[in-house]
């Protein structure tokens, strides 16, 4: 009964538009060539063997010579006759042979698909299921909060309004639920009073439809949606909004401080507790050319030195690297180490100020007038560095009298903006294709300035790096990284695209045990240092033993945070096998 019932819906659904006026060709053609070879055999019957028969008789011949049938109680005698047999049974056949598999399919193949994948799509979280992230979307941001709960071993839940949809992720080992956006009861059954967020990350009108709907559902929930435009910010605060993201301002804000950080003086870029993580430039100072092992800074600072910026790459501390005049620090400690270090090597700068030429000058260009690009230019304008933004459209600009309108690639328009004497270029447009040629083309011209690129594919990062740019950086990561921190207790800090750090509780089964007893480098994670009950330490190696109840603070890529977790706290989260076995085949491709 259940599958007749299922059988008549699939039958009585209606086609889509293509596939429904293809099927209505197919068959007022198939009539139509009844019609005409059975005109046909009518006149040829009576004009050439002299034989009269009905039209039902002539419909009757048609058909059953068509379909191939073949009776034989109606035959012609001459051969033009048998020769219009012979076309009027090939045409049925080619006619049919296209027309009853598509109908087939159409009728009955894809709906039962479309049913069979409906009916798996989860409808609704398992009961007591709770502190969990609710997603509304598959943008790039989305893609990495999955991936980030992945790592963690965060239940999640992608919200899908379609049911095949949903069905297909569901077999790639997402958990979804298939509901409405804008149904109450979507949230109801994705338990949204007991969520830890609920983001939206769509259209300013669309993400406002979901927290007002949200909020129908619970007055608690933290909801945190992003914002194209500064006007949106008031209505989706009004909807229910707790946190809004502007990503155009976080992206451009996380440049221009990025292009603020690398000064002689060590500035802070990551904070965990007593515990700092900090950037020092090399250039002109006496640390040029020596090896990481004659710096000795924890004997000269406190501090420790967790590695070294080269070009984008973040090299190990190995003590036989060579500092060079484009290298940056990256060093580790409390507040007051850092400071030693300034007093000792940090010279006179106030660490308020970039890079500058060999003149003295100091300029900052800004590739692209659009919403990063402005916000480059206003941050820096407020810490009084000059910055000029080339753009095209001069709409874009009108509120920076200083920018150059023309195309980024015209050598001259460059010469115009100073590329000449700028200390850093900043690249932001919003194609990454156009993002790696510009950095290219910029690093051609300027061999000494800091380079940074906006990128939008994470592939794409090797190659903006291999183009010249120092450091880059996405909204996806930007924002992701933003969202993640405001549901989760301690910070993780995005020091550019794809490298964090972060802070993670000891599990208990690994205190007291060294480093190297249990494998901890393999992951590929540096340990900064451990905090406990308030107080750090930076005095880590190898061969120290963690210490039982304490924190421990890592930087490392993505990817060795996730062997990490995998390895030492969420082995008993692993995705079914057939799923595993499918994210490494799509890997390969």
């Amino acid at each position: 009964m259940k599958f007749a019932t299922t059988m008549l819906s699939m039958l009585s659904a209606p086609l889509s538009g293509g596939a429904g006026r293809a099927l209505l060709r197919l068959g007022a053609l198939f009539v139509g060539a009844v019609l005409v070879f059975a005109t046909g055999f009518q006149v040829l019957m009576t004009v050439v063997e002299g034989r009269d028969f009905t039209w039902p008789t002539a419909v009757y011949w048609t058909l059953v010579t068509m379909t191939t049938l073949g009776f034989g109680d109606i035959v012609f005698e001459t051969d033009l006759g048998r020769m219009y047999s012979v076309v009027v049974l090939l045409s049925g056949a080619l006619l049919l042979l296209i027309l009853l598999p598509f109908t087939f399919i159409q009728l009955i193949y894809l709906p039962w698909r479309a049913a069979l994948r409906a009916a798996r799509a989860p409808r609704s979280l398992p009961e007591g299921t709770r502190d969990h992230l609710i997603l509304t979307g598959r943008s790039p941001m989305e893609q990495l909060l999955i991936r980030r709960a992945r790592t963690v071993g965060m239940p999640y839940v992608l919200i899908v309004d379609d049911a095949e949809d949903a069905s297909a992720l569901h077999d790639d080992g997402y958990t979804v639920l298939v509901g409405d956006l804008d149904d109450p009861a979507t949230y109801r059954t994705a338990r949204a009073d007991q969520a830890a967020m609920v983001l939206s990350a769509g259209t300013d009108q669309a993400n406002t439809n979901v927290a007002f709907t949200v909020r129908e559902v619970s007055e608690t929930c933290l909801i945190v949606a992003t914002a194209g435009s500064e006007d949106a910010i008031d209505v989706l605060e009004l909807a229910g909004v707790d946190h809004v993201l502007q990503l155009g301002d976080l992206l451009g804000q996380a440049f221009a401080g990025r292009i603020l950080a690398p000064t002689a003086r060590a500035s802070i870029v990551a904070r965990f507790d007593d515990l700092v993580i900090a950037e020092a430039s090399t250039a002109g100072t006496e640390l040029v050319g020596k090896t990481l092992a004659q710096l000795d800074l924890r004997e000269r600072c406190g501090v420790a030195l967790v590695g070294m910026w080269e070009r984008g790459a973040l090299l190990h501390a190995d003590p036989q690297a060579q500092v060079a005049d484009t290298s940056i620090l990256l060093l580790a400690g409390t507040e007051a180490q850092v400071e030693a270090y300034n007093a000792s090597l940090g010279g006179s700068d106030d660490g308020s100020r970039p890079p500058t030429d060999r003149d003295g000058q100091q300029l900052v260009i800004v590739l692209g007038g659009g919403r990063v690009g402005r916000s480059v230019a206003r941050s820096l304008e407020q810490a009084a560095t000059p910055c000029r933004i080339v753009e095209r459209q001069r709409d874009r600009v009108r509120a920076f009298p200083d920018a150059v309108i023309g195309d980024a690639a015209d050598l001259e328009v460059l010469r115009q903006a100073g590329i000449e004497q700028a200390t850093a270029v900043v690249v932001t447009t919003h194609d990454d294709d156009t993002n790696i040629y510009l950095a290219l083309y910029s690093r051609r011209l300027r061999p000494d300035a800091e380079i940074l690129g906006r990128v939008a594919v994470d592939r794409n990062v090797t190659t903006m790096h291999r183009a010249g740019a120092d450091f880059a950086l996405s909204y996806a990561s930007v924002a992701a990284i933003e969202a993640w921190n405001t549901m989760r207790p301690h910070r993780t800090h995005l020091l550019t695209e794809g490298l964090i750090a972060f802070r993670t509780p000891l599990p208990p089964a690994l205190a007291n045990r060294t480093p190297a007893a249990i494998g901890l480098p393999d992951t590929g994670c540096v340990l900064v240092g451990s905090i406990r009950d308030g107080h750090c330490t930076t005095a880590v190696d190898a061969h120290t033993p963690l210490p039982a109840g304490a924190d421990l603070v890592f930087v490392g890529d993505l990817e060795a945070e996730e062997r990490f977790y995998a390895r030492y706290i969420t082995r008993t989260h692993r995705p079914p096998l057939r799923t595993r076995l499918r994210r490494a085949l799509a890997r390969t491709r």
